[in-house]
């Protein structure tokens, strides 16, 4: 017999209160799901993400195995290298991504958290909030040294300053942590419009599992945007609804594709 699991999920994206340019996008997909925040001038950032996002989705199939979202990667810089290299005006251009794809391990499926950049993902259970992925950036490195505190880099000058992003060569090393996909688990994935303007603890506010994905997303937005709406924002809340193990996933939501949002 065929165990379900199945899945709920919440999106919601805006272009902020100061950018002229929504650069963050989405995918929320089958078995894969995840938020690319890109920059580069002259709307560069915008391409960079989609770009990623486009053919990262090329690895959302029911044989995904980790080394195969690895490689589905390492395609997506390619992709973006490629574009910079042919259009002089996106020169520099490059994106972050961070998110989740269920992979086949042994008899149960697993979730493989991914990330490069800062991008972020985060596991509610049991009424606790966990970063599962380290973010790529400066101030990060300088909280690891102990020169700075985690409230001192909410606002430190080059807190969105990125030590590792799609868009490099060589390509950029992709961190994966294997979670087990269990009923009751609550995913957000989100790009630092987000999390440059709320704490977890205002973050986990709104992840009560009594709330359901689609206005969780919508309120963490919300609140991103009265915090001060400084940067593009882009949220994904995922719940597990379905049995511990499973083959099949069951969908209880229409299939979403990388967009701009800006309203």
């Amino acid at each position: 017999m065929t165990l379900v699991l199945s899945m709920d999920v919440g999106v919601a994206t805006h272009i902020g209160r100061i950018r002229e340019v929504n650069e963050d996008a989405y995918y929320a997909g089958e078995r894969l799901f995840a938020v690319a925040d890109g920059m580069g001038g002259h709307a560069a950032g915008a391409i960079a993400s989609r770009t990623a996002l486009d053919v990262l989705a090329g690895a959302d199939r029911s044989e995904l195995t980790q080394d195969a979202l690895r490689a589905q990667v390492r395609a997506a810089n390619a992709a973006v290298v490629d574009y910079g290299r042919t259009h002089r005006s996106a020169a520099g251009l490059g994106t972050t991504i961070a998110g989740i794809a269920l992979i086949d391990s042994g008899r149960a499926p697993h979730w493989a958290v991914f990330s490069i950049g800062d991008s972020r993902v985060y596991l509610h259970s049991d009424g606790t909030l966990r970063q599962l992925t380290v973010d790529h950036s400066e101030v990060e490195e300088l909280i690891a040294e102990g020169a700075l505190t985690r409230e001192q880099a909410r606002a430190h000058p080059a807190r969105h300053i990125v030590t590792r992003a799609i868009g490099e060569t060589p390509p950029p090393l992709l961190d994966v942590v294997i979670r087990p996909a269990l009923t009751g688990q609550r995913w957000l994935i989100t790009s630092d419009g987000l999390t440059c303007e709320l704490d977890d603890r205002d973050i986990q506010r709104h992840l009560d599992p009594n709330t359901t994905p689609t206005v969780a997303a919508a309120h963490l937005v919300e609140d991103a945007l009265a915090a001060g709406g400084r940067d593009n924002v882009a949220v994904i809340v995922l719940d597990v609804r379905g049995p511990d193990q499973s083959a099949v996933v069951e969908r209880t939501r229409p299939r979403r594709t990388a967009k701009e949002h800006d309203d």
